[in-house]
């Protein structure tokens, strides 16, 4: 059985730095919801990245912190929206068309296998300065998660990973895959995980 713990993440330049896209994929959606200038105002963000480069993990924590607290109702679906979101703009601007018509030629088994690598290779534009592996390629796990680091829940509340997970190995393994949250930073685990399950 292949040993999965070679691909953990590789350590950033800077460990806290995430990929701008966790702010830029949800602010049309808070737009849209009417709620970008309570959420930016209670997070403190003054102006959104411009996307051309990794940004501080601390704002965009914030930003998800204030919206789970100002609309607890709504948080969930915009969350996993703007990981939609962020998962159709990494197949569109990051993963060659070429690599993902051999991932779809591929039986889907091998193909999750080669996803898990990549994903691996890259977690740092979703992980910021938590410790991302990959235990099998359909499990991960994210310790010291910042989107949820410091928060408290009674349910698993990882929505927009969820939502990346999810369109990308819907994308490029089997159009049935998603992604759950099987144990959350925030409901006491010591780190969050994540299962993807192919629905019958």
């Amino acid at each position: 059985m292949e040993d999965f713990s070679r691909y953990e993440t590789p350590q950033p330049v800077h460990p806290a730095l995430i990929g701008p896209n966790a702010i830029l994929q949800l602010d049309p959606l808070l737009r849209a919801a009417g709620l970008d200038r309570a959420v930016y105002e209670a997070a403190d963000l003054d102006a959104l990245p411009d996307g051309e480069s990794m940004i501080d993990e601390a704002p965009v924590a914030r930003v998800h912190q204030a919206l789970r607290r100002l609309a607890p109702d709504m948080a969930e679906g915009l969350a996993y929206e703007a990981g939609v979101m962020t998962g159709r703009y990494i197949l569109t601007h990051r993963i060659p068309q070429t690599a993902q018509s051999m991932l779809l030629s591929l039986p889907w088994r091998l193909s999750a296998r080669l996803l898990a690598r990549a994903i691996a290779a890259n977690a740092w534009t979703f992980a910021g300065s938590g410790e991302f592996r990959v235990l099998t390629p359909f499990s991960f796990e994210l310790q010291d998660n910042p989107i949820v680091r410091g928060e408290r829940a009674d349910h698993a509340i990882c929505h927009w990973h969820c939502g990346v997970f999810t369109t990308l190995y819907a994308a490029l393994v089997h159009p049935k895959m998603r992604c759950i949250e099987t144990e959350c930073g925030a409901t006491g685990y010591p780190a969050c995980r994540f299962e993807l399950v192919r629905e019958t």
